[in-house]
């Protein structure tokens, strides 16, 4: 009867052991990162930490400026620090794809979208993430807000 109690305790702490340790270290690519405040310069201007997916280190930076800037136009900045504020600068229902020409232009590859980023240098690293089909990476960007809007109101597109 000792005996069999003993064999027990030892497979659960056995159990116990190895069912609690780390998880492996997992693909970046299955997990979806948000964009995130990390400050606000308070003259327009917005220090983010957007993520983008790549191919290679390019083509995720480049994902990683458009998700910054779509971000502060269509859905807010809802992580991070609250001073950045979460309300998207277009608030109209569906206004991406009412003006669908409009945006794939603003977001073509030497679009319009790259006047109003710009990449941080100064305390902030960008993180490289191994992902499923490439890398992912976590890119630090000074989004000139004020500046956006502007433009956004000048072609017609905002109020």
């Amino acid at each position: 009867m000792n005996k069999n109690l003993t064999l027990i305790f030892f497979s659960f702490s056995l159990i116990l052991l190895f069912g609690c340790k780390t998880p492996a270290a997992g693909v970046a690519g299955n997990y979806i990162y948000k964009t995130e405040c990390l400050e606000n310069k308070l003259d327009g201007t917005l220090v983010l930490k957007a993520w983008g997916n790549g191919k290679d280190k390019t083509e995720a930076i480049a994902q990683a400026q458009k998700k910054a800037i779509r971000d502060v136009l269509f859905a807010g900045i809802l992580d991070g620090k609250s001073d950045c504020g979460s309300k998207p600068l277009l608030t109209e229902v569906n206004i991406q794809q009412k003006n669908e020409e409009y945006f794939n232009t603003f977001f073509s590859k030497k679009g319009d979208y790259l006047d109003f980023i710009s990449t941080e240098n100064s305390k902030y690293k960008a993180e490289v993430k191994p992902a499923r089909n490439g890398i992912t990476v976590g890119l630090v960007v000074k989004v000139l807000k004020s500046d956006l809007k502007q433009k956004m109101i000048r072609d017609g597109i905002a109020k």
